[in-house]
């Protein structure tokens, strides 16, 4: 049986806090890649919390631009509490998948949900943090049977 593929898009993430809890929930399910777009990151990348060391073994890569690189026969998911997404409770995951997700302090573009093929939300109350966002969307792929090739 052939493995799925996962990666990550951060759409300008606010605080290297945020980027290294991502980098251990893709080290933790499996992701391939993380990207990464915007320069808040940058300014203080010295301060990564991955303490599960991920960064060592999956690229994050700083792009220009989201939509140039996405992965060959990946399809793009925006992840965005906005209307018309779908609950991500009745989502069927792609085999080959490019998540993107947006900052804590603001929404994706509508240039990004407009390339991708489908955006999808987790219903809560209220907002939730970018690592614990990507956690939920992550799990929940696997939890639905997609197979990862680095999960035990």
């Amino acid at each position: 049986m052939s493995k799925g593929y996962a990666c990550v898009g951060l759409f300008n993430p606010k605080t290297p806090e945020n980027v290294g809890s991502v980098m251990r929930a893709a080290g933790c399910y499996g992701v391939n890649s993380v990207f990464y777009t915007g320069t808040r990151y940058d300014l203080a990348r010295q301060f990564c919390t991955d303490t599960y060391r991920s960064h060592h073994d999956i690229p994050l890569i700083g792009v220009q631009d989201l939509k140039d690189i996405i992965p060959l026969d990946c399809v793009p998911v925006a992840v965005d509490l906005i209307e018309g997404a779908k609950p991500l409770p009745k989502y069927k995951h792609p085999k080959r998948a490019f998540y993107i997700f947006g900052p804590e302090d603001n929404t994706l573009k509508k240039d990004i949900t407009d390339f991708c093929r489908e955006t999808i939300y987790v219903p809560t109350q209220g907002c939730m943090n970018l690592a614990a966002a990507v956690n939920v969307i992550l799990y929940d792929r696997l939890a639905k049977g997609d197979n990862f090739s680095n999960h035990k």
